[in-house]
């Protein structure tokens, strides 16, 4: 499910949600809307994806 695999990217990069909606949706609410059940158009959820898929994560080093 798609908010799992965000709530996993945020916790693994200790991205805001507001920050997370706003660069992969261009919605700072768009986390807290999929926490109250909204669910995203096919589009929108691969976008979603691509974007945690070629996020640059920081460095355990």
């Amino acid at each position: 499910m798609l908010l799992g695999q965000i709530e996993v990217f945020l916790g693994e990069t200790g991205m805001a949600a507001t920050k997370f909606g706003r660069l992969a949706a261009h919605d700072p609410r768009f986390v807290l809307d999929l926490r109250m059940g909204r669910m995203p158009r096919n589009h929108t959820a691969q976008r979603i994806e691509h974007f945690m898929n070629v996020y640059n994560r920081p460095s355990a080093f």
